[in-house]
């Protein structure tokens, strides 16, 4: 990964997320139907009705050319009227949230999920194409952004130490998913953290649909703007990132700062749950379905829906790049979930956590060295990949390694 120095990309736009309401959010499922569900269905009707139609003149010298002339009339009609109907349905719906018409889409905790996953499937095109739906990388509190000024801040966190625990979700997630199972556990990772320890917890959220190394820039940028107007003075930065999130961590800690004392000489440790750090075989799967779907006309509309997937979720694949290395005043953590109660089981060793093998957690590789010869690893036995966003045995680790 080259190292690179930029500041924080704009967002663009002149609304941001919490402003978008509900329809339209319901506008672009509208377009996106008419795009992918509706163009799917009529791309492969059409490529089987060509084959059947194909083989039928061959067989017969040519009979089947006037049922298929009409064949083709009738079915260009229905699928004009039908992308004709959801387009005029799109466009009634703008004209509605253009009128602010509606409950804002991040009102509640639904709303923010459904606007962080379609950001974690599309979040690349919404930047460019609808901002005001494009999550921006941001501070947390209480479901809303925190300016990174230093009143701000100290308004959101009045009990603020010179310990920072950052908190960044994964893929399709958000601010809210540390919340997991919160009332059956009795409370959060960052919650208890703040209540029993020094370390004063900071929640962001991210667009994951956008590419890896481009949310680790945003992420090196707002750390530097956070550590100079934290109200008080940083002295220690623990990163936590669960799955995806833990790999934009590692791409932020490769970037260079023109700071005269980077924030990445604060980081004394870096937690990772159930990151894909040498890539995530489901990713791979879809990689080789949308392959085998194209090679033949009647099922490669089917593999463009396969395709149409982000950039952020592409890079899943292989993980980061092998320059991408260790920060070396950092402790690393790394903890990984496997379904079975052993890694070794056959089920661990095939599914792994539902969504990370194990040794892609831990950042052990068939051949070759380790990533992280020195790290902790914690085995959470049982448990799916989700159930990392909060689980006792990770939080008394995690007390543990960060006393």
């Amino acid at each position: 990964m080259s190292q690179t120095r930029t500041s924080r990309p704009e967002t663009g736009g002149t609304r941001g997320p919490r402003e978008v309401g509900v329809a339209g959010a319901a506008a672009l499922a509208g377009d996106y139907a008419e795009d992918l569900v509706l163009g799917t269905v009529r791309d492969v009707h059409g490529a089987v009705a060509r084959r059947v139609f194909a083989l039928t003149n061959r067989a017969t010298g040519g009979s089947a050319r006037l049922p298929q002339a009409l064949h083709d009339g009738i079915s260009s009609t229905v699928y004009g009227g039908l992308g004709a109907g959801l387009k005029a349905a799109s466009a009634g719906l703008r004209a509605v949230e253009r009128q602010g018409i509606g409950p804002r889409l991040q009102e509640g905790r639904g709303g923010r999920q459904v606007l962080s996953a379609v950001n974690g499937l599309i979040g690349d095109r919404l930047r460019d194409e609808q901002p005001e739906l494009a999550i921006p990388m941001a501070v947390r509190r209480d479901g809303r952004d925190v300016p990174l000024d230093r009143d701000a801040l100290a308004a959101a966190f009045p009990a603020a130490t010179g310990d920072v625990a950052v908190f960044l979700h994964g893929l399709g997630e958000n601010d809210d998913s540390w919340d997991l199972r919160r009332d059956e556990v009795g409370g959060t990772y960052d919650s208890r953290l703040g209540d029993e320890t020094t370390w004063t917890p900071v929640r962001l959220r991210a667009n994951t649909g956008l590419p890896i190394a481009e949310n680790g820039v945003a992420l090196a940028s707002l750390l530097e703007e956070l550590v100079a107007a934290w109200p008080t003075r940083v002295r220690r930065i623990a990163l936590v990132g669960h799955s995806m999130g833990g790999l934009i961590m590692r791409a932020a800690c490769a970037v260079v700062t023109e700071a005269a004392e980077p924030w990445t000489l604060r980081v004394t440790n870096v937690v990772t749950l159930g990151t894909p750090h040498l890539g995530a075989p489901l990713e791979r799967v879809v990689h080789a379905g949308s392959r085998v779907l194209g090679a033949l006309p009647e099922s490669a509309p089917i593999g463009r829906i396969l395709d149409f997937r982000s950039v952020g979720i592409l890079n899943l694949r292989q993980g980061l790049a092998a320059d991408v290395q260790a920060l070396p005043n950092a402790r690393y953590h790394l903890v990984a979930a496997t379904l079975a109660g052993s890694h070794r089981h056959p089920v661990s060793e095939v599914l792994g956590d539902l969504l990370v093998r194990y040794p892609s957690a831990v950042g052990t590789p068939r051949r070759g060295r380790p990533m992280f010869p020195d790290a902790d690893v914690l085995h959470v036995p049982g448990t799916g990949h989700f159930g990392l966003l909060n689980h006792p045995d990770v939080y008394d680790a995690l007390r543990g390694w960060l006393a």
